[in-house]
Formats: C-alpha cells, structure tokens, sequence
C-alpha cells in the first residue's frame, strides 16, 4: 500500500471527528446586527417605502422583501441551519443569521406580453457572507392566458412553495419546515421554463417544464462543493379547485463535480496496492456525473380562517455516498384576526446503500462513517402564532422540538460526537414586503 494508514489523509473530513465551524467567530455579526435594527427604525416610519411616480419610469416597479430573525437552540453540540447552503448555524446564543434576508425586485413592462424581472438578495449564504446575489433575471412572455413562457435565471421549483422560500411574509411559519426543505441548497439556475394552464373539470390544471444549469456552490466542512455547471430538469402538475391545490413534482440534478470529501476517499481508495474491488467502491461512492431524483406531491387548503399544507417527498442518488430520502410535513392554522397560530409535525428519514467490500476492513470502515454523514433519522413537532400587526408587515414567534437518532446529522452542521439527537428551537421574526 502506497499510504500506511489511508484513513489519515481524509478520516477528519469524513468520519465525524470534532470541527471547528468557521463562523463561531462571529465576523460580521456586529454588521449585520446593526443592519437590522437600522432597518428596523426604516420600517417604523409610515411609507419609508413610497416610491414617487414623479420622474419614474412607465412600467417598471419597484418591491421588496425582508425578515429580521433571531433564532437559538438548546444545544452547542451541533449547529442548526436554515438548510445546508449555510457554512454554520445557530447554537445556544441568539443569533440573526440564519432567517435575516433582504430582497428587492424589480419589474419591467417591455410591452404588453413581455416582462422583464430582476431580483437581488442578501441572505447567509455558502462563502459566510451576506454578499448579495442576483436570484431572478428573466424574461418573461404571455401571449396568452394559458401560456406562459421564461428564460433566464430562475427559482427553483423542486417541491410546491420553493420558488418563494426566501419570501418569510408569503408563508405561515418562521422558516419552511427543515425536515423537507433543509437538504436543499438550490435556489436558482440559468434555463428556461415553460407552463400551460387549461380549465379541467371544476377547476384548472397547469403543467410546467423546466431545464438548465446551477451557478451555485454549498458548503462542506471549509471547503465548498462546486454546482456550476451541474444540469437540472423537471417539472410538476398542479389542479386547483376552489381553495384546494394539489401537486405532483419531479426534478433531477446532474452533478458536474466531485463532493470534496468523496474526491479525497477516492484517491485512497484507488491508490496504488489495493485489489480491484477498491475500485469498485470508488466508483460507487462518485457524485461528478451521477444523477439525484427529486419525487414530490403536495396538497394545500386555504378557506376563510383554516390553513392546511401536506407535503411529502422521495429522493434517490445514484452516487453511493448520499443516502436515498423519504420526508414529508404536515401544518394547521386558523386565523383569529390578526393573529394565526399553527401547528406542524415534519420528519425525515434516510437509508443508506448497500456498497461492495474493499477487501480492506479500515477503508470498509471509512466508507460507512463518510455515509453515515448524509444519515437523517428524525421528526420535528413545532407550533408559533403570527401577528399581521400592520399592513405588509408580520411578527412570528416559533418553537421547534427536534427528536431524532444520535446518528441523524445530515440536516445541521458541525455536529459533534457527543450530539444526542434533540433539541430544541426557539425562533422570532420580523417579516414584511415593500
């Protein structure tokens, strides 16, 4: 063997030895504090956002979007993210990193069947800035009601909602539900779509297609897992009757590169002096190339005061290393005036794939710990209430009791040894649109 021990040079990134999150420092904590209380005081004064017609341009529009959060947990032995596009997460000290965003839109009438739109937002992303990226840059053409067709970079529709996830003001709680949503650290790519609607029934049905490529990256340990380039298609099937809407969804992803760890496991695993059957597990545990499916329905009802959402969802890798996925959620709400408390109940839950022997028993070993960091084995039970105390504007307060297995790491990071699989969230926001 060229490497007498060939757990040494990737047994920290893979095995789930302790790690320091890079963002513990807190660098740019003071910033975006004072950001959200300058922008706080900006809110509080009545129409700080009017825009003036006087010199404006006929058809465009201005809007935005925002959330000023504040989250902690009952636990330092992982750090909980609002999904896994962010470095690190919060602990037991309240921190505004997670949920804080800040969007703006705009909106251009190029005629009266082509629209021009452009969206920038600053949010924690996978580099641990605030640094802002366009999300949305498009154009759109309705040459008819039941047409509808973009090109450009767009959000991305993996599940019902995901295209409006970052918008707090547009859904019930504080955050989607992590269980279904926080594996996910796709929110654009550079593509087309295309959606027809036609009356069915007593209701509509509307058809969508979609193809491009991801410009992203995400994070992994203090490296980030390249996405550019990596090829995503899919589409979904809405009926809408009355207050119901249901969805059946698909997409799938083609990963260009390598996950960093991977890339490391493999070089051993092909290193000179080991049997052919290393290989074969090399091979296996690749990501550059190999294809994820993402399986989705989802159902909501919203009628008077009563809010439901079911969701549920099936994800299968092609590449060893990520274990195949079922998850789902469930929320109740009704509203009482101004306030709408809810309730919700998401869980999630991973198996790995059965693999070929090395014939090495410490690389075998090493193999299972690298897939035992996609393993999720939980459910979350939270509940919170919402005030729409002003016109465009929200305040939440949420709590989430996450219980799961010790061995149920893939939704956080810089977990710890000594994680025991449950924790508490507890979480507020201020949310509002402009």
């Amino acid at each position: 063997m060229a490497n007498d021990n060939p757990t040494g040079r990737v047994g920290r990134a893979v095995q789930g030895a302790p790690r320091r999150s890079p963002t513990r420092k807190g660098t740019g904590s003071f910033r975006l504090r004072l950001a959200c209380c300058l922008a706080a005081a900006v809110l509080g004064a009545p129409g700080a956002f009017a825009a003036t017609d006087e010199g404006a341009l006929p058809g465009l529009s201005l809007r935005g979007f925002g959330t000023l959060g504040l989250a902690r947990t009952t636990t330092d032995q992982a750090e909980f993210v609002r999904d896994l596009s962010q470095p690190g997460g919060v602990q037991r000290d309240w921190s505004p990193k997670i949920d804080s965003i800040l969007g703006v839109q705009a909106n251009y009438l190029v005629g009266d069947q082509l629209e021009a739109v452009v969206q920038a937002v600053s949010r924690y992303r996978s580099d641990g800035s605030f640094r802002p990226e366009v999300s949305w840059a498009f154009l759109k053409y309705d040459p008819n009601p039941q047409f509808s067709w973009r090109v450009g970079r767009l959000g991305t529709e993996f599940y019902m909602l995901a295209d409006s996830r970052l918008v707090g003001y547009s859904y019930l709680p504080i955050r989607p539900p992590g269980d279904y949503f926080g594996t996910l650290p796709f929110t654009y790519i550079d593509g087309a779509d295309v959606a027809v609607t036609a009356p069915f029934a007593a209701g509509l049905v509307r058809g969508k297609l979609f193809a491009g490529v991801s410009r992203e990256s995400a994070p992994v340990d203090n490296r980030q897992f390249d996405l550019n380039g990596s090829q995503m298609q899919g589409g979904h099937l809405d009926y809408q009757q009355g207050s119901w809407l249901w969805r059946l969804g698909y997409a799938q992803l083609r990963f260009e590169h390598e996950l960093p760890p991977v890339a490391d496991l493999r070089s051993v695993l092909l290193g000179p002096g080991l049997p052919a059957s290393a290989r074969a597990v090399a091979d296996a545990l690749a990501t550059a190339g190999t294809v994820s499916r993402f399986h989705s329905a989802g159902m909501s009802y919203d009628r008077g005061p009563l809010q439901l959402q079911l969701m549920a969802s099936r994800t299968t890798h092609e590449a060893g290393i990520y274990q195949d996925t079922n998850a789902g959620y469930l929320i109740a709400a009704y509203r009482v005036n101004e306030f709408t408390p809810y309730v919700g109940r998401s869980w999630a839950r991973s198996k790995a794939r059965s693999l070929p022997s090395s014939g090495v028993g410490e690389l075998d070993a090493l193999v299972a710990a690298s897939q035992a960091r996609t393993h999720t084995d939980q459910f979350t039970h939270f509940l919170g209430v919402r005030w729409d105390f002003r016109r465009d504007m929200a305040l939440k307060a949420q709590v989430d009791f996450i219980r799961g297995a010790p061995s149920s790491v893939y939704p956080f990071q810089w977990v710890t040894p000594a994680y025991d699989g449950r924790m508490n969230v507890y979480s507020l926001s201020l949310d509002f649109v402009f």
